[in-house]
């Protein structure tokens, strides 16, 4: 119905009516409106409050719908009802034949579906038609202005059905389409956290959807998507693989793959560590420490029979623990708090056996001085328990040797007579 001419040319006037789809280029954004080319006499111009959701600029292509023909300009809109157009039952005849998009208001919720205000006029759109996925909470659409298509006029207009999900149908369509083209394994992405469930996230990328594992959400152990992000959230993803399936384009993203890589601390054998409880798990409890996150297991953590774990290790609670074992793959640490006192005894043995080249070989007295450092305690209790020594007595004096006269004979050997009879010799 209209032309676009060439640059310079005289235009052809197009006869435009209200609810006809044109398509123009833009050319200037100023005043608060955006100014378009649609081929006909006068430029065609919309609200640029309309762009709220997207962004526009000189030069781009816009689809729009036809609110008010004015010759001196015709008035056009991204949906009839926006902008408080007039809308009435010839109009919405109009939008049925062409498919225009019209903007209603959700006023009310009810078992099968939801009541819409367009512009005045009453529509009903069942529950299965207002979004693409399942409708957990009807309430949530109350209130807000979405925009719908006209799917049945009957009774003269006191019965209108329409649909939001054959255009987010549409919408995801021509998205897919244009993602496609640049859409690769290893692309770097944008999208909007839509809703988070058990296995992970559910991203909007802008139309179309993507979904996030809860193994790529984070390089740290994740229990619940909510935890890592939140709906509304924007983001940045990395694409992990794209697949056209029966249900239609499945495509896999991963957060951890552009976060920067946890720097992995060598881990000595037999090491202890500091760390602090950050976060409760069925299987015990997760512990932060200077290199790195670990689980300690509930039977590594000494608890009595019976004891809840999170109440024992409340969040916070400062712990020494041990590396139990790191996982070569995604380098997650186990630590265990039950092996503390057995690694610093084993610790201790190995000090006790080494040398000290303080002291000259051969002393004893290195010796000691290891034990009372290693056990001051039982060091006090020796030394308060030891009993002094008496002293020393002075050496005896020499004995003086009698005269040789003075000297007493040698007793007089005894012999035995042949009878037996001891007898002294004379």
């Amino acid at each position: 119905m209209f032309e676009t001419s060439p640059a310079g040319a005289q235009r052809k006037t197009a006869r435009l009516e209200a609810g006809q789809q044109v398509e123009g280029t833009v050319l200037a954004i100023s005043g608060g409106l955006v100014i378009v080319d649609i081929g006909s006499s006068a430029d065609a111009s919309l609200d640029l409050t309309e762009f709220n959701d997207r962004a526009i600029k000189v030069g781009d292509r816009v689809r729009a719908t036809v609110a008010t023909p004015r010759a001196e300009g015709p008035l056009l809109t991204l949906s009839l009802g926006r902008g408080g157009t007039s809308v009435n039952t010839a109009t919405l005849e109009l939008a049925l034949s062409g498919g225009t998009p019209v903007s209603g208001t959700v006023s009310a919720s009810n078992k099968g579906g939801f009541t819409v205000d367009i512009a005045g006029t009453r529509a009903f759109c069942p529950i299965s038609q207002i979004d693409l996925s399942y409708v957990r909470d009807p309430e949530v659409y109350v209130g807000q202005t979405l925009d719908f298509q006209v799917m049945e006029i009957k009774e003269g207009g006191r019965n209108i059905v329409v649909s939001r999900r054959k255009l987010l149908q549409d919408e995801r369509r021509q998205a897919e389409s244009e993602l496609m083209s640049n859409l690769a394994p290893g692309a770097i992405v944008s999208g909007t956290i839509k809703s988070t469930v058990r296995s992970g996230a559910i991203v909007d990328l802008g139309g179309i959807e993507a979904f996030i594992p809860i193994s790529e959400l984070a390089r740290a152990r994740v229990e619940l998507a909510e935890d890592v992000v939140s709906i509304g959230e924007t983001v940045q993803a990395q694409v992990l693989s794209v697949e056209q399936n029966d249900k239609g384009l499945s495509i896999r993203l991963s957060l951890k793959a552009l976060s920067a890589p946890i720097a992995e601390r060598q881990v000595e054998k037999d090491e202890i560590l500091v760390g602090k409880v950050i976060k409760h798990v069925p299987a015990g409890v997760i512990v932060s420490t200077e290199k790195g996150e670990g689980l300690v297991p509930t039977r590594e953590l000494s608890l009595p029979p019976g004891a809840d774990h999170r109440r024992t290790y409340a969040l916070d609670t400062e712990l020494r623990v041990v590396v139990v074992s790191r996982d070569p793959t995604s380098g997650k640490l186990r630590f265990s708090v039950g092996r503390v006192a057995e690694v610093e005894e084993r610790n201790n043995f190995r000090e006790f056996g080494k040398p000290d080249n303080s002291k000259p070989s051969g002393s004893m007295g290195s010796l000691g001085e290891l034990m009372s450092k290693k056990f001051p305690k039982l060091a006090a209790q020796a030394k308060a328990q030891a009993v002094p020594e008496p002293p020393a007595s002075p050496p005896a004096a020499p004995k003086k040797t009698a005269p040789k006269e003075q000297q007493a004979s040698p007793p007089q050997a005894e012999q035995k007579s042949h009878d037996g009879v001891r007898r002294r010799k004379k």
